[in-house]
């Protein structure tokens, strides 16, 4: 893939059961339910969001916002389906091109699918396609210290951790230490 193409396909990445789509404003009617339904669970790595946010409308805000950024080749803003049901999401974000070629890796499951490799296929899906057709070198992470459930995904997904990011999260009104994990792309030899 030519390093300054962005991410434009809309196509369906599948495993068995798990697959990745670019978001849309249809599945705003769903986020929303998963997100305020799962509030509390979601605290641990994202941050407070309003009432405002989480009300369809305020979804349907943030799908055309993100959708900006995957037209300017920013970001790849994808919805988690489980057994045909979305379930989550999943985000390559901050995309840079040139000879960064890298992008941030977000996540999240809805509590209902977590412990059964959802968030796992999810992950490894998004690799393939972010070594694939999008073309990046490298990707990166950040874990709240504590947060268990997500460090075993990433590690499993072959992600490794380089170091320690102290307050680097505004979550739950305060500051938060991150653990930082990168993935370099296998298949990418040149020196």
């Amino acid at each position: 893939m030519n390093a300054d193409a962005a991410p434009r396909s809309d196509a369906v990445t599948r495993r068995p059961s798990v697959s990745l789509r670019v978001i849309s404003e249809a599945d705003a009617p769903v986020l929303s339910r998963l997100e305020t339904a799962n509030r509390e669970h979601l605290l641990i790595g994202a941050p407070e969001r309003s009432d405002e946010w989480m009300s369809v409308e305020g979804q349907r805000a943030a799908i055309r916002a993100v959708r900006a950024e995957l037209d300017a080749g920013r970001c790849a803003p994808l919805v988690i389906v489980a057994d045909g049901a979305v379930v989550g999401r999943l985000s390559l974000n901050g995309i840079v091109r040139g000879p960064l070629l890298s992008a941030s890796l977000g996540y999240w499951v809805s509590a209902h699918a977590c412990g059964r490799g959802i968030a796992t296929a999810a992950v490894r899906l998004a690799i393939d396609a972010a070594f694939g057709p999008v073309g990046l070198h490298r990707l990166e992470a950040s874990v709240q210290v504590g947060n268990q459930a997500s460090l075993r995904v990433l590690e499993k997904c072959g992600f490794a951790q380089y170091g320690l990011a102290p307050r680097y999260l505004r979550l739950g009104g305060a500051w938060r230490d991150c653990v930082m994990l990168q993935l370099l792309d296998p298949a990418d030899t040149a020196e």
